[in-house]
């Protein structure tokens, strides 16, 4: 009887520390994979900023109105998306979100310009929508003036700079 026992502890003991030497494996090929994304990641995003920086669309003045014009700016921003959805895709990545984040400039009351630039983020959004990409892939922020371009928008044209979109993808 006390070997039949003495022979369970042992067995007991000795599947933790199986189980142990599997896990840095696994560990070592999630960081892999890790890894890979965020340079996958990295690269979507670095092409998102450049698109959305050389694509932006003018609002009226005080609104979420967008000025005319806009039309071909839109579908390259499409086109961007589209690419980068085919980029994450073919690396592995799933479970993605498309941010489109609204900003504005230091002018004004803080608590309207974020819901200002909120407002802005979902009409390109919608736009987005409407050109193809998926609702369920993408999402609209406002930053209002937190993250500012230029610092400090002290005249109109960094103000400019500072009323602005930006997309990025997040995993």
């Amino acid at each position: 009887m006390k070997m039949k026992a003495l022979c369970i502890a042992l067995s007991l003991l000795a599947v933790p520390t199986v189980s142990l030497a599997q896990n840095p494996l696994e560990q070592l090929k999630k960081s892999a994979g890790d890894a890979g994304k965020g340079a996958i990641e990295k690269r979507v995003n670095a092409k998102l900023t450049e698109e959305a920086r050389k694509n932006q669309c003018s609002f009226k003045s005080g609104t979420d109105v967008l000025e005319p014009g806009c039309d071909k700016k839109l579908k390259n921003l499409t086109s961007a998306l589209i690419a980068a959805k085919k980029q994450l895709d073919a690396g592995g990545v799933t479970n993605y979100k498309f941010e489109v984040s609204g900003h504005t400039d230091s002018s004004g009351d803080a608590a309207k310009n974020k819901e200002l630039s909120e407002k802005r983020a979902e009409v390109i959004v919608k736009e987005l929508i409407a050109r193809g990409v998926p609702r369920s892939e993408i999402i609209a922020v406002g930053r209002g003036s937190e993250q500012p371009l230029v610092k400090p928008d002290n005249t109109p044209a960094k103000k400019a700079k500072n009323r602005r979109y930006e997309i990025q993808v997040r995993l």
